[in-house]
């Protein structure tokens, strides 16, 4: 699996270092054929246990991530993930970008 995208790896790097992402991966179209110039990223993100974000830090963390990529960008939360199907969906169609 390979992203179609190029992302800057030392500035999603200084990302999750500000974070505090234990892990930083990519999935959904970004890593399939369908991948076009109008996609968003699709990312996922384990947190180091200290981090203690709360929705409006999330919400932030969207804002950098975009900017950063230069595109619209959906996050999931790795621990947040119920749903069987789903998580099982994404963790075995997953990229890690960086991990600390």
């Amino acid at each position: 699996m390979n992203a179609r995208v190029q992302l800057d790896r030392d500035a999603l790097a200084g990302f999750c270092r500000k974070w505090r992402i234990r892990e930083l991966s990519i999935f959904g179209s970004a890593l399939r054929d369908d991948f076009g110039p109008d996609s968003d990223l699709d990312f996922l993100v384990s947190f180091e246990p200290q981090a203690g974000w709360d929705l409006w830090d999330l919400v932030a963390l969207r804002d950098d991530l975009m900017s950063i990529v230069g595109r619209d960008v959906d996050v999931v939360v790795r621990e947040a993930l119920r749903n069987p199907y789903r998580r099982k969906q994404i963790l075995s169609h997953h990229e890690v970008i960086h991990a600390a």
